[in-house]
């Protein structure tokens, strides 16, 4: 599966996470899916609902902004495609804790952020059998598809 995201949107995805720093920040990817892959119309950032002597190893999106984020979505033709966060001080991959509490067919992204800088961003989906993460291929596409939100 390959994830295209627009150039802003892709370093916006990167400015949440330095903003963020030292916590780990999130959000929401939403657009269009298809056989060749999912394209990111917009990036919502949301709250940290975890606690915050947690933040900076955890993130947490309440129920209620899922919901919220599925309307706005549907409200213009789009759907969730997946999420993302950042892994303060840490590597652009899975934790275990993420395989636990992913689903399947989303995409994850992952931006770390070494001393306050974003470096490597990547994107995963976990598996039907939720054995384990897949990567994702990500697309920057220099043109512009995103939604102005």
């Amino acid at each position: 599966m390959t994830l295209s995201i627009d150039k802003p949107h892709f370093e916006l995805l990167k400015a949440y996470a330095e903003e963020a720093y030292p916590n780990e920040c999130c959000g929401f990817l939403l657009g269009e899916a298809d056989d060749a892959g999912k394209t990111v119309r917009a990036t919502m950032p949301t709250r940290n609902e975890r606690e915050a002597e947690a933040q900076h190893h955890r993130f947490l999106i309440s129920p209620e902004m899922y919901l919220k984020m599925q309307r706005y979505a549907r409200e213009r033709g789009l759907e969730i495609l997946g999420f993302y966060h950042s892994h303060p001080n840490g590597v652009a991959r899975p934790s275990a804790y993420d395989v636990e509490h992913a689903w399947p067919w989303y995409s994850y992204v992952i931006v770390a952020v070494q001393e306050g800088q974003a470096s490597e961003v990547t994107s995963w989906q976990l598996r039907e059998d939720r054995s384990g993460f897949d990567q994702e291929k990500i697309v920057v596409l220099e043109e512009t598809n995103a939604l102005q939100t």
